[in-house]
């Protein structure tokens, strides 16, 4: 287990802005890989509710469960390896013990209520880039795709202003951005409703 704060700036693109700056970077189609991540939540989205998010991702096929939780400087992640068959118990429903099970019952979330919601795919580059790592990503869920610009440091000052500055050099519009769970979370509340009022 291990804890760690997320400190990143992020910003949708349009799949133009997207090809210019994997060009800019000199990134081809094989500097790309893929990853699932596996999102969870109860059925009345408890976790979302408390600006929270549950997910497993998939790797190189190792498994990490992360609880992402609101923390002052960005997200407080809170990281567990699983195994393949601790994960596939937990999408029916059996939660593995650890750190990521003693947080949620702190937050009065019983881990037994959550559900898997559905994946989300990304094929992603990354590069150093100034005092941070630059993030390519291109997603795929619940039957709609994104491009995004993610830039991940450890000064938040100092990273704003590279960011803001590398956005400006391509000429791409700041767009307000929320990360991958809460576009997830969204795109399926969306769909719920739609669905609801057929």
């Amino acid at each position: 287990m291990s804890q760690e704060v997320e400190i990143e700036f992020k910003n949708l693109l349009t799949k133009t802005e997207f090809n210019t700056l994997k060009k800019a970077f000199s990134l081809t189609n094989q500097s790309f890989f893929s990853q699932i991540n596996y999102y969870f939540d109860t059925k009345s989205f408890s976790l979302a509710g408390q600006k929270s998010a549950l997910r497993v991702r998939k790797k190189n096929n190792n498994y990490e469960l992360t609880l992402k939780q609101p923390h002052p400087d960005g997200l407080l992640e809170t990281n567990q390896q699983i195994s393949k068959e601790q994960f596939q118990t937990l999408k029916d429903g059996v939660f593995p013990d650890g750190e990521v099970k003693s947080i949620l019952l702190l937050l009065n979330i019983s881990p037994n209520t959550l559900i898997f919601l559905g994946d989300l795919t990304t094929n992603r580059a990354e590069t150093r880039y100034k005092e941070g790592l630059l993030v390519l990503d291109h997603s795929f869920y619940l039957g709609k795709e994104d491009y995004e610009l993610e830039y991940e440091v450890k000064n938040a000052a100092v990273g704003k202003d590279d960011f803001n500055r590398l956005l400006h050099i391509h000429h791409i519009p700041m767009r307000k951005t929320n990360n991958k769970i809460k576009r997830f979370f969204d795109e399926k509340k969306r769909q719920k409703t739609f669905h609801s009022n057929e």
